[in-house]
C-alpha cells in the first residue's frame, strides 16, 4: 500500500497545531525584541552625532543613554519571553511526537514490532525526538530576531546615508558564493554524519544489552570489533563533513561581515567631499559594524535545518508505516469458538502457515503442539490480532477478526506467553493491570488461583514488592504465575497461553497446572504446549508440523494414530524421567 508522505513542514505543523498560540506569540515577543535591539544603535549614534556637532549637553546625552539602556533591557527580556515560550511550544511538539509514536506502535502489525530492534524504538522516542528540542526552540525566536535586527538596522542606516548602507551590503553577496560552495551535496554528506551517528548508538545500546552473551562465548573481541567499527564511521563521516565544509564556511564567515573593507574608504571619501557630516560617518561604521553578523549567526541553524528535516523524516517513516485496519464500533460475537480457514501466513518473503484450518470450540482446552518452528506461536498470535492473515479467514464468534475493532479483542482476549513481562511496579499493580479498577481484594483472589499468593507474602514488602527490569529477584516460574494471575482477574472470554509453563520446574507443574484449571474455567482456552504434560485433559490436540497440521484429537488418540506426536510425548517422557534420576 502507498502511503502519501507528509513533508517536514507539514509535519511539523501537525504535531504544533494544539501550541499554535504559544508559537506565534514567541515570534511577536522575538519581532518586539528584535525592534528594541535597534534602540541602542540609534541612541549610540545620536550622541556620536550630537557630540561630533559640539553639543555637549549632558542631560540630553544622559537621556539618550538611557534610552539605549532601556532598549537594551526590554530587548533583553522580550527575547527572554520569547524563548521561554518557544521552549514550552517545543516541549509540546516532543510531547505530541512520542504520544504519536506509542499510539501508532500499538497499531502496526506485532510482527513488525518484532522485527525490529527494540533499541532502534528507543532510540527514537527517547534520543532522536530530543535532539529536536534545541532547534525547535531556539530556531524560531533566534531566526526571527537575527533577521529582523538586521533589517531594522539596514532602514535606519539608508536613514543616515542610503549610499554607505548599499556598500555595506557589497561583501555579502561574495560570502554567499562561499556559502553555496559549502552547500554542494551538503544533504547526502549530513545524511551520512546522522546515518553514522544512529548506528553508532544502535551498536552501543546491543553491545551493552548483549554484553553477559558476549562474555558467555568470549566473543568480546568480535563484538567490540562491531562497535569500534560503527564509531570509527561517525568519526570519519564527520572528519569528511568538516574538511568539505570548513573552508567554504570559513570564508563566508570571514567575507560576509567585512562591510567596512568597503565603507571605511568609501564614507571617508563622502566626509572629505563634505557629502556626509562626521557624526553620520561615525555612526555608519558601527552599524557596518554589526549589519552582517546576525544573518550570518542566522545561517549557522544550516545544520539544525538539515537535522530536522532528517529526523522528522525518520519519525515519519515510522508514523507511514502501515497499520493493521480494523473497524472502531463493536460487534456482537456469537459465543467465544474460534476458527481458522484455509489461512496461510508469511514472514517477511517465507511462508510459514500454509492453508491452516481448525476449531476451537467454546468453553473447550485446545492445545498445539509441534516442533520448535512449526508455526503454533504464530497461529496463537493470529487470534490475537498480533499479526494479519495473509489469506483465509481467522474469525472469532463466528466474525472475521477483521471486521472486530482491535480494542474489542483486546478486551476479549487475554494473552499469556512465555516472554512474560512485569513492569517495574508493584507486583499489586503488575497484577492490577489485568482490571485497572481492581479492588485489593479482587487482586489478593487471582493471586490465590494462580496459585501465587503465598510466595508473594513471604516477601519484605508482599504485594508492594517493586518487580520487573532487573530489580526482580523472581524466578521465571513466579514470574509466569503472576503473568497468569494477571490474565485471571482480567476475566477474558478467550484465553491463550503461549508456552505459558515454559520456566516452570518439574516440582510446580502441578501448581502451575491447578492454576490454568482456575484461569480456564468457563472459558476457551489456547494451549501453545511446550511441556506436553500440561495438556493430556485438553479437549483438542492439533498437531504442527512445519507450518501444517499433521493431525488433531485427544493425547490418548495421537498417543495411537500419530507418529509425531508419539515421538515427542516419548521425548518429554524422557525429559522428565533424566531430572528425575539426576535429581
Amino acid at each position: 500500500m502507498k502511503n502519501t508522505q507528509k513533508n517536514t513542514l507539514d509535519r511539523l505543523i501537525e504535531f504544533a497545531h494544539p501550541c499554535k498560540a504559544l508559537l506565534a506569540s514567541s515570534v511577536v515577543f522575538a519581532v518586539l525584541g528584535a525592534g528594541f535591539g535597534i534602540v541602542p544603535y540609534i541612541a549610540v549614534s545620536r550622541i556620536i552625532i550630537q557630540i561630533c556637532a559640539g553639543d555637549y549637553n549632558l542631560k540630553s546625552i544622559s537621556f539618550m543613554a538611557f534610552i539605549a539602556l532601556s532598549g537594551y533591557l526590554l530587548q533583553l527580556w522580550l527575547s527572554t519571553v520569547s524563548t521561554i515560550r518557544s521552549h514550552r511550544a517545543a516541549f509540546t511538539i516532543l510531547k505530541n511526537i512520542r504520544r504519536a509514536l506509542t499510539k501508532k506502535l500499538s497499531k502496526v502489525p506485532m510482527g513488525f514490532v518484532l522485527d525490529t530492534p527494540s533499541g532502534k524504538f528507543k532510540t527514537m522516542i527517547v534520543d532522536t525526538v530530543e535532539k529536536l528540542e534545541l532547534p525547535l526552540a531556539h530556531m524560531i525566536p533566534e531566526l526571527t530576531a537575527n533577521i529582523m535586527i538586521p533589517v531594522l538596522t539596514l532602514i535606519y542606516f539608508i536613514f543616515l546615508d542610503w549610499r554607505l548602507a548599499l556598500i555595506s551590503l557589497a561583501t555579502f553577496p561574495i560570502g554567499m558564493l562561499c556559502y553555496m560552495g559549502m552547500m554542494k551535496d551538503y544533504e547526502n554528506r549530513y545524511a551520512r554524519v546522522l546515518a553514522a551517528a544512529k548506528a553508532m548508538d544502535a551498536a552501543t545500546v546491543e553491545y551493552i544489552g548483549g554484553i553477559e552473551v558476549v562474555k558467555a562465548f568470549n566473543q568480546s573481541s568480535a563484538s567490540y570489533r562491531k562497535y569500534a567499527e560503527t564509531v570509527k564511521e561517525n568519526e570519519n563521516s564527520k572528519a569528511e563533513w568538516l574538511k568539505k565544509t570548513n573552508p567554504y564556511y570559513s570564508a563566508g564567515i570571514a567575507v560576509a561581515p567585512s562591510s567596512l573593507i568597503c565603507v571605511l574608504p568609501a564614507g571617508s571619501l563622502f566626509y572629505i567631499n563634505r557629502s556626509i557630516d562626521a557624526g553620520s560617518f561615525i555612526s555608519c561604521i558601527i552599524l557596518s559594524l554589526g549589519l552582517i553578523t546576525p544573518l550570518i549567526q542566522a545561517l549557522r541553524y544550516t545544520d539544525s535545518f538539515a537535522m530536522v528535516d532528517a529526523t522528522v523524516k525518520e519519525i515519519g517513516n515510522l508514523l507511514d508505516t502501515q497499520e493493521l485496519k480494523r473497524p472502531v464500533q463493536p460487534v456482537k460475537l456469537e459465543g467465544e469458538k474460534i476458527e481458522f480457514s484455509n489461512v496461510c501466513f508469511s514472514y517477511k518473503d517465507m511462508e510459514v502457515l500454509h492453508n491452516i484450518s481448525f476449531i476451537a470450540d467454546t468453553n473447550e482446552m485446545t492445545a498445539f503442539v509441534g516442533p520448535s518452528g512449526s508455526g503454533k506461536s504464530t497461529v496463537a498470535r493470529l487470534i490475537a490480532s498480533f499479526w494479519e492473515a495473509g489469506s483465509g479467514v481467522v474469525s472469532i464468534g463466528g466474525i472475521d477478526v477483521k471486521n472486530i475493532p482491535l480494542s474489542q479483542i483486546m478486551e476479549h482476549v487475554a494473552y499469556v506467553s512465555q516472554d512474560n513481562y512485569l513492569f517495574n511496579l508493584s507486583i499489586r499493580e503488575n497484577i492490577r493491570l489485568g482490571k485497572p479498577d481492581a479492588a485489593d481484594e479482587e487482586i489478593r483472589d487471582a493471586a490465590k488461583k494462580a496459585a501465587c499468593h503465598d510466595f508473594i507474602t513471604l516477601l519484605p514488602d508482599g504485594y508492594d514488592t517493586i518487580v520487573g527490569g532487573s530489580t526482580s529477584n523472581l524466578s521465571g516460574g513466579e514470574k509466569q504465575r503472576i503473568a497468569i494471575a494477571r490474565a485471571i482477574l482480567k476475566n477474558s472470554p478467550v484465553v491463550i497461553l503461549d508456552e505459558a509453563t515454559a520456566f516452570t520446574d518439574p516440582e510446580n507443574e502441578v501448581v502451575i497446572q491447578r492454576s490454568i484449571s482456575k484461569l480456564v474455567e468457563g472459558k476457551t482456552l489456547i494451549v501453545i504446549a511446550h511441556r506436553l504434560s500440561t495438556i493430556t485433559a485438553a479437549d483438542k490436540i492439533i498437531v504442527m508440523n512445519k507450518g501444517s497440521i499433521e493431525a488433531e484429537g485427544t493425547h490418548t488418540e495421537l498417543l495411537g494414530s500419530c507418529l509425531l506426536y508419539r515421538e515427542l510425548w516419548n521425548a518429554h517422557i524422557s525429559a522428565l524421567d533424566t531430572k528425575e534420576v539426576s535429581a
